[in-house]
Order: structure tokens, then C-alpha cells, then sequence
């Protein structure tokens, strides 16, 4: 899967159906046959995830020590609501009413793609969340990224 790119607004209908905006569906084109998996976020959004990518994630869980609490414990709250989604004929997905209620998600969506997750917002809460832009974004651009070493290779 290539990086995906972009924020796109969305609305649910009245049965919590969210239709994949088709510039989002060109970039998922496993997503027809493979389906999608959606979760919660660390904070008050969810994660959408293909299939391949989700996978990825359950093989890195899967390494973890079972035996030490923290990672049994970390294991349990991000599986917790983990839910596959499939398009129906339309190109909606019918998003899980308790993953809405933990998000906050009413009517107006919007749906930020990070890298290789999508992250699903309530409109208000993506507002809310992004008027907090650090003042000074170089130097926290320089905190992250400077001490990193270029490779050609990537």
C-alpha cells in the first residue's frame, strides 16, 4: 500500500453508514476485496486501517511477552473494539454505534489520513484539536526529525 495523503469530510446517515469518499477508495483498492478494520485511537478518535496493515499490527502484538502485565494489558485496550468493516454495494461502511459514542462522532466526520491508518474524527473535534498548532512548528519539526540520518534507500 502506497502512503496515503489527504483529509476529506464525511457525514453519517441516520444508520451510521459512511460512505468512502471515492479520491480516499482510489488510494484503498484492497479495501473491496480485503476489507477494512476500524478501532479506537489513543485519544477521542478511531483508527481505520486495510486489512494488510491491521495484520501488520497483530504480528507485532503477537511478539510481545504475554507473561509481563504491561503488554498483556496493552494487548487488551488497543484490540478492545476492534471491528472489521466491509463496502457494501454503495461504497459505505457501517460504522460501529459503540466506537461512535467512544469517539464522540454525531453526524459530521472527518477523515485525516496518516501515513498507514485513517484517522476518523468528529468535524468539531478535529477542529478543536488542530487550532492548538504549536506556535513554533520548525522546532518541533527539529526535535523529531533532526537527529535522524538520511538514507537513500528510503
Amino acid at each position: 500500500m502506497s502512503h496515503l495523503t489527504g483529509e476529506f469530510e464525511c457525514k453519517l446517515d441516520p444508520k451510521s453508514r459512511m460512505m468512502i469518499p471515492a479520491g480516499l477508495k482510489k488510494k484503498l483498492p484492497e479495501a473491496e476485496s480485503e476489507g477494512l478494520v476500524i478501532n479506537r485511537g489513543f485519544k477521542n478518535y478511531l483508527v481505520i486501517y486495510t486489512k494488510s496493515e491491521w495484520d501488520k499490527r497483530l504480528d507485532g502484538l503477537s511478539k510481545l511477552n504475554e507473561y509481563e502485565e504491561d503488554n498483556l494489558e496493552f494487548i487488551r485496550y488497543f484490540m478492545r473494539g476492534a471491528t472489521e468493516l466491509s463496502l457494501d454495494a454503495a461504497g459505505r461502511v457501517l460504522l460501529p454505534k459503540f466506537l461512535l459514542e467512544y469517539a464522540g462522532i454525531k453526524a459530521d466526520v472527518v477523515l485525516s489520513c496518516q501515513l498507514n491508518k485513517i484517522e476518523v474524527w468528529d468535524a468539531e473535534a478535529h477542529k478543536a484539536a488542530y487550532a492548538n498548532e504549536p506556535k513554533n512548528f520548525s522546532a518541533l519539526a527539529q526535535r523529531v526529525m533532526g537527529n535522524k540520518t538520511r538514507r537513500d534507500d528510503e
